[in-house]
């Protein structure tokens, strides 16, 4: 990615699958407006994006590759439902719903998120998941 910074709110045209398979950050947010944000995301081998929930809004998001193992549930306790995914599947998160997705696969699993609200700060890049953890702008 040779422009690594976030776009929006101004106009942008992207190559998504070029962008998210590029992508060498845990977490990169591309395009942040009002109503929607799109965040590029690397998840290493083992690694998962962290248990979660979104109180008030959706998310979408795309595997471009790898394989994984998505997790959702009304409650942290009650995580009930899965299913394996892989590059070209897409997965719906219903807001308020916890959800995880872990890196099954032997290797990097790349994947983007779409927001509605933005979730995450304008600008926001972290490097690894222990960067996402300790930003105090995260939930």
């Amino acid at each position: 990615m040779s422009d690594i910074k976030d776009h929006g709110p101004a106009p942008f045209v992207v190559d998504i699958e070029k962008d998210t398979l590029d992508n060498p950050n845990f977490r990169t947010t591309r395009w942040t407006g009002t109503n929607i944000q799109l965040t590029l995301m690397t998840i290493p081998v083992g690694g998962d994006i962290g248990l979660e929930v979104h109180e008030t809004h959706d998310q979408f998001l795309r595997l471009e590759q790898g394989k994984g193992r998505v997790e959702m549930g009304p409650s942290k306790g009650q995580v009930d439902f899965k299913r394996d995914v892989s590059a070209d599947w897409a997965v719906f998160v219903p807001a308020g719903h916890w959800h995880n997705i872990t890196n099954t696969g032997d290797e990097p699993m790349k994947l983007y998120a779409i927001y509605g609200p933005p979730d995450h700060l304008h600008g926001t890049v972290h490097a690894t998941q222990t960067d996402a953890e300790n930003d105090p702008n995260e939930h």
